[in-house]
């Protein structure tokens, strides 16, 4: 049995690893008015980026996770760490949109094949009983990017412009890359699942349900978040600090949600369900009303930050729970169902901020979560509840 402190330093490396793919997938939010004006493009065309990047991740995350699944899982991972730092080198040096729009589609490759495989790898790799712990520990690496990598990316970018946050990504990430070298021992491959048991896997009416109301809820969420920064600076009229800060919340708030999150779910998982739907419904309904005051602006922010953390815990907890036979598999038609909500809510979000305004999205991105907290709570929490 492994207990020694040694024992955790593959779950250290894939945390790291998850901080940088987050710090990169939502790094263009934080930049999109730079990379807009240098560009002398939209700031909703700026926003295609985060569109394409995620409908890139849906489409290629099952049959990429298909095609490497009898692939070791070590050198699955340091082989897409290595092209995430390519592709960042590429976005650096983009000459036009379409080729900084090439590079992020090369991210958004290794994005579809990272995240099928590093939440059940970390639960392997950690320590024997540790597997809740181990899974909170990955998915705060997502918290510690929205604390520092966005927010410093965001800095970086107004400081010295957008590609310099990208050069730094890469450099970051192939360090990462010597670490896992490092301390990630060889893990086989999960050689069980084949294509023809997917169809009984699709068939399971929880995961149907996990995968449904995740479509629906994060293309209300990302409707909003997406368009967070110019929302912030224009309606609620913080400035540029003052954002940053705000975007360093959510993460701050993660991290607590986090520590919370591996000590009560499996005793107490109904408060974390119901927050990850119902409650992430009501707070983006509420986000336009939190305008008119910033004290109730920069609440609402670290509400939102702790329903959104309680979403991905809960929901890749499920998942594994509830797929352990073909966990990758189904972990990665998750990550694609979840990319395909950010790609619709970004472009959602764009429309609404061409056609009505930023101070509607909140509006527009609550009432399509509303339609997946009433599916929720009718059917899936239910399902998720039984023991």
């Amino acid at each position: 049995m492994k207990t020694t402190n040694k024992g955790w330093l593959p779950v250290i490396g894939l945390t790291l690893s998850t901080f940088i793919f987050n710090t990169s997938e939502f790094i263009p939010i934080g930049l999109l008015s730079g990379i807009a004006s240098d560009f002398a493009i939209s700031e909703s065309q700026a926003g295609l980026l985060i569109t394409v990047y995620a409908w890139v991740v849906a489409i290629a995350s099952l049959p990429l996770m298909l095609v490497f699944a009898k692939t070791e899982n070590r050198r699955l991972m340091l082989s897409i760490v290595a092209l995430f730092v390519f592709s960042h080198i590429l976005s650096g040096v983009a000459a036009n949109y379409n080729m900084l729009m090439i590079s992020r589609m090369g991210v958004a490759c290794s994005h579809a094949i990272f995240w099928s495989i590093v939440t059940p790898l970390a639960v392997r790799v950690a320590p024997e009983g540790k597997g809740p712990a181990a899974l909170s520990m990955v998915v705060s690496g997502s918290s510690f990017a929205m604390i520092a990598g966005l927010p410093l990316g965001r800095t970086i970018g107004l400081m010295t412009g957008w590609r310099s946050a990208f050069l730094i990504i890469a450099a970051l990430a192939a360090v990462v890359f010597f670490i896992l070298a490092a301390v990630l021992p060889k893990t086989p491959s999960d050689s069980s699942f084949s294509l023809r048991k997917l169809p009984a896997l699709i068939k399971s009416r929880a995961l149907a349900g996990i995968f449904l109301v995740t479509l629906v809820a994060i293309t209300g969420h990302f409707t909003a978040y997406s368009y967070v920064e110019p929302f912030l600076g224009q309606v609620a009229g913080f400035s540029a600090t003052g954002i940053t800060l705000i975007l360093s919340m959510f993460g701050v708030v993660g991290i607590f949600g986090s520590f919370i999150f591996s000590r009560c779910y499996d005793r107490h998982p109904k408060p974390f369900l119901l927050l990850a739907v119902p409650g992430l419904c009501l707070l983006l309904l509420l986000f336009g009303p939190s305008a008119y005051s910033q004290v109730t602006a920069v609440l609402l922010c670290v509400l939102w930050g702790f329903a959104i953390n309680s979403f991905n815990l809960t929901f890749q907890t499920e998942i594994i729970r509830n797929a352990p036979q073909g966990t990758s598999v189904a972990m990665s038609i998750y990550s694609g169902i979840y990319n395909v909500g950010i790609g619709t809510g970004a472009l959602v979000g764009g429309s609404v901020c061409s056609d009505l305004g930023i101070p509607y999205i909140g509006y527009v991105g609550g009432a399509i979560a509303l339609v997946a907290a009433v599916y929720f709570v009718r059917s899936l929490l239910p399902l998720l509840l039984r023991r």
